[in-house]
């Protein structure tokens, strides 16, 4: 499975996780059979008047990804994924690998819901 991991640097595995979905300054896409991942850029969403999680969320979508695991995820990018059919997980794990190993512990609980408002700070 390919997971999107919204982080706040191309630090490779070991990287800090991002705050907030769609502004992550991108997302490491992890695939979990073979263990390796590759850096996908959001650059174009880092400071987006608005519209930053759904250009995000299109973005990991094209990208190929299966699921995705972030902090937080709000309505916009929230409803994106979930038409797409993409799974969305939060995480409170300081480091993406430290959120990809929540999952083979099976800690992960698929969400049903943002976690935020729109437009939060």
């Amino acid at each position: 499975m390919i997971v999107a991991v919204a982080v706040a640097a191309d630090c490779g595995i070991n990287t800090d996780m991002a705050a907030r979905f769609g502004r992550a300054s991108g997302f490491l896409l992890c695939d979990t059979e073979t263990g390796r991942h590759s850096f996908l850029p959001n650059d174009q969403n880092l400071n987006a008047p608005q519209g930053a999680g759904i250009q995000a969320a299109r973005h990991v979508v094209e990208s190929g990804a299966e699921a995705v695991v972030a902090r937080h995820c709000g309505p916009k990018a929230f409803r994106t994924l979930e038409a797409a059919g993409i799974p969305v997980y939060l995480s409170q794990a300081s480091t993406a690998a430290e959120a990809l190993a929540e999952r083979e512990a099976g800690i992960w609980k698929r969400q049903d819901a943002p976690d935020q408002e729109g437009h939060w700070i």
